[in-house]
């Protein structure tokens, strides 16, 4: 089942926690010298144009980061974010969006790695292209949650892996957490970030209930929500599980989602989530 395509959602809410996330822990993990590998499961096309027809047929960025464009409040990470989105535009106008293989690779430097999985072969043959310039990065046409199982340990004994399966087939929330459990088996020490959407808040419950009940210790869960929990199709929060975070994640998203959620809701149930779920 390939039907899911992120250009339709490119820079949302969701688009927004996820990659200032993956920004922060990116940003934290290059203040080392020491070289480390990134390892993105599931990649999509990589860099998005917001005047496509696909963009627009949705316009999910405007209800996103067009709301933080001109952000002028006091939160760094919210600049920092802001800023490294606009790297990607001329001129200072919102026309582009980086996808997370985008984002990482404003991060990685030259003694690091990238590896890319990517099953559509429209986005394959995108993501080929966005990455093509960089012998660093590496590009697989398979499947991404057998793949990462593949590359742990690194040889660089350093990793970070971001795990965002399109949750098209209702398993994924199941086989994220087994495949997340896995690779945590085999390599300990990695930074591991899960993506979810909450569509239905009892699969959430459910990824929180197999990553606690698997025994890993120091799990962090933020969570944006731009309206209140409903039993009604679709989605309306999204959040990261983070594995092994940066001391400090904690301490910058209790800053930033109180702000985010002011910025972005839609409704008066908008809420936000900053928990430990799992002391370290």
């Amino acid at each position: 089942m390939l039907s899911y395509r992120h250009s339709f959602h490119a820079g949302n809410p969701a688009d927004v926690i996820k990659h200032l996330v993956l920004a922060q822990v990116l940003s934290y993990m290059a203040k080392k010298d020491k070289p480390f590998d990134y390892v993105d499961t599931h990649s999509g096309a990589g860099f998005f144009e917001l005047a496509s027809s696909d963009a627009q047929k949705t316009q999910e960025y405007l209800q996103g980061i067009a709301k933080l464009w001109d952000y002028s409040g006091s939160v760094n990470a919210i600049h920092d974010y802001v800023a490294l989105i606009k790297s990607f535009n001329e001129q200072e106008k919102l026309s582009h969006y980086p996808g997370s293989p985008k984002v990482a690779e404003h991060f990685l430097r030259r003694q690091d790695k990238g590896w890319f999985f990517e099953l559509h072969p429209k986005d394959l043959d995108l993501l080929q292209q966005n990455t093509a310039h960089k012998k660093s990065l590496r590009v697989t046409g398979s499947d991404g949650f057998k793949g990462l199982l593949g590359l742990v340990p690194p040889a660089s004994r350093r990793a970070c892996v971001l795990m965002d399966p399109p949750y098209e087939i209702k398993s994924d929330y199941d086989v994220a957490v087994k495949s997340i459990v896995k690779a945590h088996k085999k390599f300990d020490s990695g930074v591991y970030m899960i993506w979810y959407p909450v569509v239905d808040r009892a699969r959430i419950e459910a990824m929180e209930s197999g990553l606690i009940e698997a025994g890993i210790r120091n799990i962090q869960l933020f969570e944006l929500a731009t309206q209140a929990d409903t039993e009604e199709r679709g989605m309306t929060a999204s959040g990261m599980i983070v594995i092994n975070p940066p001391w400090t994640l904690k301490k910058t998203m209790d800053e930033v989602l109180p702000e985010l959620v002011s910025l972005l809701a839609e409704d008066e149930g908008a809420f936000y989530r900053s928990i430990q779920l799992v002391e370290e």
